[in-house]
């Protein structure tokens, strides 16, 4: 056992195996409520829930779907920043054997009618300032049931006050007759109508532990969108083990920055707290100025983000002046770690009080999220940590399954209870992801190099996938290409991640135009905001370089490494870049 896991001594007081009870989500977070039940689960700008209370509105959200028609099996899509709504109707879903589909809430109109389609979903739950977009593609999708929430549901009066004048006042109002958008059997409901409706009880599903319970997206080898297919026992398997990593039992408070739509956020700072019975402070949306505060006046124990986090966190004068030693550990994932945000982050935390390193982490959606981290104290440079219990890691050569010794390069390949079903409707390149080794056990190829020392530390080295990691979010250039090559000006587009210290990468798009004497400043901006109105705003290019033609590969592709090279020969002769 030793030889095939070598980290499990560094694991200090975290065990090295746990019993995973064989239930679903919703009966996992009850066992949580029955463990502690005056607890707090949540804190959401000062509104607070108990785990009883946070009981009784999951039932009371049960009771609610199961009243507008849903039932087993079905889905429902959520359209939602990290707030109450959200992870109410998460589990209450889950209660019922519905499987949830989580989106982020600023996709474009066509992305969600690509989602609600792939997903198959009859219901769904967003935001009141994103009903235009779901009106325009709800009658060319199964969408059945709308359900829309407010910010300030769950503010108090004066928050209230303060969301409608900052923000609420530009939210165009939701019609009061709907009728005429949508089939004549299509229902529009308010979140606060339901929740505090009164329908007859509805009884929890008979749901396996491993059967679907979640869908989250994530670009596939081809740049498509893929549905990442989880299950019950993958989420509290994964929840589990980083609880027992972080520590997130009673007293402890996890800052829950990142999106519920990321399996980052919602598997680490949502769910693994609930696993634990620790306490998620929800935070809608990022700001340095608000994330700062937060830290301040809540004073979590514990701060996992992207390296862009943390990076805008040190440069915010309120963490200058915060009290920092409530502070108990701080993980960076995503992306990789810069040397330099993570000195200036532990500079400033040093002179608040604090004493926590930074340390790295590891993992993909498609198995849920986080699944090694480096043990507290325990740094070493450069360095994703070891596995966490039950999770198996090792490196294989790449496009096969043979396994390389400590110290060579390799693919990073998976195996244990937070691994996927599989892609949604992609058999083909589920096939190819999960694969049956010679220990005759299934793995997950990641498509990661990375490498593996004597004493099992993991270090990433680059992606075998063609993907852009963009403030700790996926960009996928295939998918911004094709809307580059839509403009009706772009002749050829080349979509590459620049190294950027803020961003980790930023995207930079090289483009020849069929006419290029319209070459400017004016057509980037044009071709900037043309990719705005059809992208995610981090997908988006934020520079354009014109070019007269693009470097081709001998079978006539363009070579996407050639134009990577080129940038970072460029940014080192300015002095802008020192890494290899």
């Amino acid at each position: 056992m030793q030889k095939e896991k070598p980290w499990l001594k560094h694991y200090g007081q975290v065990p090295h195996s746990i019993e995973y009870p064989r239930v679903t989500m919703y009966e996992a977070v009850m066992q949580t409520v029955q463990k502690c039940p005056d607890v707090t689960a949540y804190d959401f700008f000062g509104y607070t829930s108990s785990y009883s209370r946070f009981k009784k509105d999951i039932d009371k959200c049960a009771d609610a779907l199961a009243s507008l028609g849903m039932r087993k099996g079905d889905r429902i899509t959520i359209s939602m920043p990290t707030t109450p709504q959200g992870i109410i109707c998460f589990y209450a879903a889950n209660k019922l054997g519905a499987v949830s589909s989580l989106i982020h809430p600023l996709s474009t109109a066509n992305e969600i009618e690509f989602f609600l389609n792939s997903s198959r979903s009859r219901f769904a739950l967003t935001l009141d300032a994103f009903f235009g977009k779901f009106r325009e593609v709800g009658p060319r999708t199964d969408l059945k049931t709308l359900i829309l929430a407010r910010i300030p549901d769950y503010l108090s009066p004066l928050k209230r006050l303060g969301f409608y004048f900052a923000k609420g006042r530009k939210i165009p109002p939701v019609p009061k007759d709907t009728s005429k958008d949508f089939p004549d059997d299509f229902k529009v409901r308010w979140w606060s109508e339901i929740m505090s409706g009164s329908y007859p009880r509805a009884e929890k599903a008979e749901m396996a532990t491993d059967d679907l319970a979640v869908i989250l997206f994530s670009g596939g080898t081809t740049g498509v969108p893929k549905g990442i297919m989880l299950s019950n026992r993958n989420f509290i398997s994964e929840g589990m083990q980083v609880s027992a990593w972080g520590n997130l039992s009673d007293g402890e408070r996890i800052l829950a920055i990142l999106p519920i739509f990321h399996g980052f956020g919602l598997g680490v700072c949502v769910n693994a707290c609930f696993m634990g019975g620790g306490t998620s402070i929800l935070v809608p949306q990022f700001t340095p100025e608000t994330v700062a505060q937060l830290i301040r006046s809540k004073r979590p124990t514990l701060l996992v983000g992207v390296p862009t986090l943390f990076d805008a966190l040190s440069r915010d004068p309120v963490m200058h002046k915060a009290d920092l030693s409530c502070l108990k550990a701080t993980f960076s994932g995503a992306d990789t770690l810069p040397r330099t945000v993570k000195e200036r982050f532990e500079e400033i935390v040093r002179k608040q009080g604090g004493s926590v390193q930074l340390l790295e982490g590891y993992g993909l959606t498609e198995a849920v999220t986080a699944i090694m981290a480096t043990p507290i104290g325990q740094y070493r440079e450069g360095s994703i940590g070891v596995p966490f219990p039950d999770m198996h890691a090792k490196i294989v050569r790449p496009g096969t399954t043979e396994e390389l010794p400590a110290g060579e390069e390799g693919e990073i390949c998976l195996h244990g209870p937070a691994v996927m079903l599989g892609y949604l409707d992609h058999p083909e390149e589920t096939a190819a992801t999960l694969r049956t080794h010679q220990d005759g056990k299934i793995w997950l190829h990641t498509g990661d190099i990375a490498a593996m020392d004597e004493d099992g530390f993991f270090y990433f080295k680059l992606r075998l996938k063609r993907m852009i990691k963009s403030s700790g979010m996926n960009v996928y250039p295939s998918q911004v290409e094709e809307v580059l090559y839509r403009h009706p000006e772009v002749r050829e587009a080349c979509v590459i991640g620049v190294p950027d210290e803020a961003q980790v990468e930023r995207v930079k798009a090289f483009v020849v135009l069929k006419d290029p004497a319209k070459a400017g400043a004016e057509m980037e901006k044009a071709i900037i905001g043309y990719c705005r109105e059809h992208l995610i705003k981090w997908s988006c290019p934020r520079e354009v370089e014109f070019r007269n033609d693009l470097p081709k590969t001998l079978v006539g592709k363009i070579a996407f490494n050639i134009l990577e090279k080129e940038e970072i020969e460029r940014l080192r002769a300015e002095g802008k870049y020192t890494g290899k």
